[in-house]
């Protein structure tokens, strides 16, 4: 087989429509905010492609992601024909219903962006990359909406990845919803005061941590006309609040793209992204 080889006219800036090009993909059934938002933060000089994954029948099911883990190498030699400087997977499980481990998917991601000659992050382990690059020992972390086995997956993704972990929990165990079923007809979209709240319930569960982290792409309607917005939006607000580093799927993930990039946001940011300096303008 052929070596693949990334266009030549590519490294040409004068052949691009911007000179950071971007491309997000998420999962099958998730219209995701990760382009728009990603965008409203970046300078000018940043474009966003998205590109959903297509999995016929797909059920948000553990074992679906682990069957179709090749489609993210697709999404990346996709990304990679049409000039991209980056790549981002949305979709926080995927990195454990892998069966990876935490070397492994630090290996796979390596893998393709090598193969392809465009840098490839995947948000569950940008979190992990996080962490470190902040110096985060003991973290705790608010499961939102994530069913049982999904946040289980991702707390024994952090302790393998050295971290203690004092306490997790969805809304259901925070006391928030009677059942996971009653979490899951709010299709991922909940009141915009529950942030806080949840956050709060997580913090005096676990003082002693150093940062506290959000599981998931989870949406508040807290933006103006009640729009749903991602923690990304939120940080600044709820760092105020609890005096800690929040950590997000979503906030780790662009931060690791634009740690990449050189660039950093234009936007009034939490902790892990206000560590950014912008080397490229």
């Amino acid at each position: 087989m052929t070596p693949y080889r990334k266009a030549d006219h590519w490294n040409n800036p004068d052949n691009k429509l911007f000179r950071y090009q971007v491309g997000f993909t998420c999962p099958p059934h998730d219209y995701d905010a990760a382009p728009s938002d990603f965008l409203r933060m970046s300078p000018r000089s940043v474009g966003v492609h998205g590109r959903m994954l297509y999995v016929p029948d797909y059920a948000h099911r553990l074992d679906q992601r682990k069957k179709n883990f090749d489609l993210l190498e697709e999404f990346v030699e996709c990304m990679a024909n049409n000039g991209v400087d980056a790549c981002g997977q949305v979709g926080s499980n995927w990195v454990h219903a892998s069966g990876l481990g935490v070397n492994g998917i630090r290996d796979f991601c390596q893998k393709l962006s090598d193969k392809y000659e465009t840098p490839f992050h995947m948000a569950g382990y940008a979190m992990v990359e996080a962490l470190r690059d902040q110096n985060i020992e003991k973290v705790a972390l608010n499961a939102a909406y994530h069913w049982p086995d999904w946040w289980q997956g991702t707390v024994s993704f952090l302790e393998e990845a050295g971290f203690d972990v004092l306490w997790a929990g969805n809304f259901v165990d925070q006391g928030w919803f009677e059942t996971q079923e009653d979490v899951n007809n709010c299709i991922w979209c909940f009141d915009g005061d529950l942030a806080r709240k949840s956050f709060e319930y997580v913090a005096e569960k676990a003082p002693n941590a150093d940062a506290y982290l959000i599981n998931g792409m989870c949406n508040f309607r807290s933006g103006p006309d009640k729009l749903a917005e991602r923690p990304i939006h939120l940080e600044v607000m709820l760092e105020s609040i609890l005096g800690k580093p929040v950590i997000s799927h979503d906030n780790a993930l662009y931060w690791r793209i634009m740690k990449t990039l050189k660039i950093a946001p234009v936007t009034n940011q939490g902790q892990l992204l206000s560590s950014l300096e912008e080397t490229n303008a």
